[in-house]
Order: structure tokens, then C-alpha cells, then sequence
């Protein structure tokens, strides 16, 4: 293998001592073609264009003398270093870090980014990336080939966000754009670019804040999930769809987590659509009724999270949302579970109040594919002043996993 494998990161600045150095002994170099360029690469060494960087990593293992792998911003940070130092390639490399391509977005739109989520965008999984866009306010995008600026907007479409799209950063050519996301599938884009998209509901981190990418706790200091219906706004419970313990179950059998997409179907006060999104998910809060519409949107701005409200009727309204990875069903019995599997998203959770309810509910995420599991939830509530009953609830809860995720 390599005597010596050095990885160089370079942000547009005049290479560093460390760094000259070790390309002036280097006798193989790897990078992109701008980096192979660079007068500082010796003309004797071989030279490799960085496509693949496992191929690149199997030719330096099998490379004797020093070998230097120049890369754009921080190496170490969604990087090259990773691949190279996978256990099946055997390489110990050397580190010269630079300033890293989304430290230099931020810093060119004049920024902080202590409270921005950094994803990186591939074609597999720009859906992904588009959801965390969808739950927060501040999001930086590492982009590739296929999935920049153009793909991110295309799949916000009807959510309005700002976009800062930093292209060729530290380059001669570099430019940066501030655009609205309606606006920039229109263009084309150079690569490599970072985008950095503003709007994603109330920011997240308040002064003082100890804790970089995310709100550590409730401003108000709330702890737990599964809150009472009082926490967001109501007066009371809204029915057997709306009791705690059945939107705690819902919730561990969905397992809402960030990256997805959750669609909450009758979202009535907005609790479950909340505490979904307090998970990181990404939450379409659907429901017909104007006034239940209104409490979920107060509902997400007391807890600041991103909840887009959606008014329309299922199964109707379904169609022209986007692809769901979690669905809770809130009501429209057999017509709405059918809607909604076959749009296969991978879980799904419903209620039933009797029986033959959730017979035919669950016969119809059977028939569509769906592994099915049923469980009756009783809870009553207690007067711990004298111990006596004060409300009981009872519930068919199902659920539904793809068959083909199933164990």
C-alpha cells in the first residue's frame, strides 16, 4: 500500500505549508479536474480523476510512494476521509483540513448556521432531503449531479421557502443567488454548489442556545409526549381519535423520525400532527374542517415546529400530496385506508370505536398488502381526590406495516 496518504482540503485559499509540501512529494495525486490543475501538483506524478472514490482508494492501496487526495472544503466532513478509511481499503491518512464548503456558504450570506441542519442531497435521497427542509427553519444542502437546487424545488412545490444557492464557492467563478423557491427550477446551476433554504416555520435556537442544530427543549419547559388535549389549546378531549393514550400508541408504532414524511389525516386539534413533528418529521396536518385547520397551525406555532396545514377532504384532497412515509388515519373508514395503501407508504395506524369497525379497517390494509395488528386500548382516568372514575376510553387501535418491510 501507499508509504503515506495525505488528504488535502482546499476552500479557494493558497494551500497551506503542510499541504505544499506533501504534494511536492507526492508521487500520485487524486482530485477533480480543477484540483489536478493546481500548479502545486508535481508533473511527475500520476495523476487520477476523483470519480469514484473507492476506486480511487483501491489504486492508492496498491500504489507505492505518497499519495494525496485534494478535495473541496473540510475532507473530513461529509468527505472523502470516510471512504478511505473504510476497513476494507486499510488506508491511515493524514489530515489537512480547510474551511468547509457550508462554514463558506453561510459566511458569504452573512449568516449564523449554529442552528442549521446539514443534509446531503443525492438522487436516492433528495426526498429525504426535501422533507428535513420541510421541518425546519434553516437547512444547508450539500448538492450532487441530479439532486441541486432545481430537483429541491421541484419536490417543494406549494411550500414557499427561500433559497441562498452558493455555486463554485472559492473559485474565480463563484456566485451566489437568493432566490424563492418558485423561482429557481427555472435556472440552471453550476456544480459544485451549496444551498442554503430559510422559511421552515420559527427558528430554533434562541440565545444562549448550547446545543448546534437543534431546540434541546420547549421554551416553556414542557417535558414528555402524549400531552392532554388542554396542551394545545383545547379545553377538553375531542373524542375517542383525540385521548393521549391512543396518540401515544400511534406514535410508537409509527415511529415518526427525521427524514420522513407524515401525513396526519383529521388532524382535528392538532396534538398528534405536533408531536410528530417534535420528533424532526415532517408533518401534512389534512383535515375538511376550517376551524380544526386553524387549531393545529396555533398548535405548531406555540410548540415552533414546521406543520404544514393542508384543508380539503380525504381521499380526495390525497392525491395531489406528496409521497408519505407514515400515515395516521384519523377518520373516512375503508375508503381512506384503500386511498391511502395505495400510495404504500410504509406504516399506517388507524382506529376503530367497535368490532365490525375494525374488521372492515382492517381487512382493507390486509387486501392492499399491508400486515396487519390489532389492539383493544382501555385507559380510565382517575380523581386522585377521592379515586373515583372520571373519564373512560375505549379504542380498537390498528396498525399496518408493508408487507414487504414486515418481520
Amino acid at each position: 500500500m501507499a508509504d503515506r496518504v495525505t488528504v488535502i482540503g482546499w476552500d479557494g485559499s493558497p494551500l497551506t505549508r503542510a499541504a505544499t509540501a506533501a504534494l511536492s512529494a507526492a508521487t500520485l495525486v487524486a482530485g477533480a479536474a480543477h484540483h489536478l490543475a493546481l500548479p502545486e501538483v508535481p508533473g511527475s506524478a500520476e495523476r487520477i480523476r476523483l470519480g469514484s472514490v473507492d476506486l480511487a482508494a483501491r489504486r492508492i492501496a496498491g500504489h507505492r510512494g505518497s499519495a494525496v487526495v485534494l478535495a473541496d472544503g473540510d475532507p473530513g466532513f461529509f468527505g472523502v476521509v470516510r471512504t478511505l478509511r473504510k476497513p476494507e481499503h486499510g488506508l491511515e491518512v493524514e489530515v489537512v483540513p480547510a474551511v468547509s464548503s457550508v462554514a463558506t456558504a453561510f459566511a458569504r450570506a452573512g449568516m449564523p448556521w449554529d442552528d442549521a441542519q446539514v443534509v446531503v442531497a443525492h438522487p436516492r435521497t433528495l426526498r429525504r432531503a426535501v422533507n428535513i427542509i420541510r421541518a425546519h427553519h434553516k437547512v444547508a444542502v450539500l448538492t450532487s449531479p441530479g439532486a441541486g437546487p432545481a430537483e429541491l424545488a421541484l419536490l417543494l412545490e406549494g411550500v414557499h421557502r427561500t433559497f441562498v444557492i452558493c455555486e463554485e464557492l472559492g473559485t474565480v467563478r463563484e456566485r451566489v443567488t437568493v432566490l424563492t423557491s418558485d423561482k429557481t427550477a427555472d435556472h440552471t446551476w453550476r456544480d459544485p454548489n451549496v444551498v442554503i433554504v430559510i422559511g421552515g416555520g420559527p427558528e430554533t435556537t434562541a440565545h444562549g442556545a448550547w446545543i448546534a442544530g437543534r431546540r434541546p427543549d420547549h421554551p416553556e419547559g414542557v417535558r414528555g409526549w402524549a400531552l392532554p388535549a388542554t396542551s394545545y389549546g383545547g379545553t377538553g378531549e375531542g373524542g375517542e381519535g383525540e385521548s393521549p393514550g391512543l396518540r401515544a400508541a400511534q406514535l410508537a408504532r409509527l415511529g415518526p423520525r427525521t427524514g420522513d414524511l407524515v401525513w396526519d389525516i383529521g388532524s382535528g386539534s392538532g396534538s398528534f400532527a405536533v408531536e410528530a413533528a417534535r420528533f424532526g418529521a415532517a408533518v401534512l396536518a389534512v383535515d375538511s374542517d376550517p376551524d380544526a385547520c386553524g387549531r393545529t397551525a396555533t398548535a405548531a406555532r406555540t410548540y415552533k415546529v414546521g406543520v404544514q396545514v393542508v384543508r380539503g377532504t380525504a381521499p380526495h384532497v390525497l392525491e395531489r400530496l406528496p409521497e408519505p412515509d407514515v400515515v395516521r388515519i384519523g377518520g373516512g373508514g375503508v375508503p381512506v385506508v384503500t386511498a391511502v395503501a395505495d400510495r404504500r407508504p410504509e406504516r399506517i395506524v388507524t382506529h376503530a370505536s367497535n368490532r365490525d369497525e375494525a374488521e372492515g379497517l382492517g381487512a382493507a390494509l390486509a387486501e392492499n398488502g399491508y400486515a396487519v395488528e390489532c389492539a383493544l386500548l382501555q385507559s380510565v382516568e382517575l380523581d386522585t381526590s377521592d379515586w373515583a372514575e372520571r373519564e373512560r376510553s375505549v379504542v380498537f387501535l390498528l396498525s399496518g406495516v408493508r408487507s414487504d418491510l414486515a418481520p
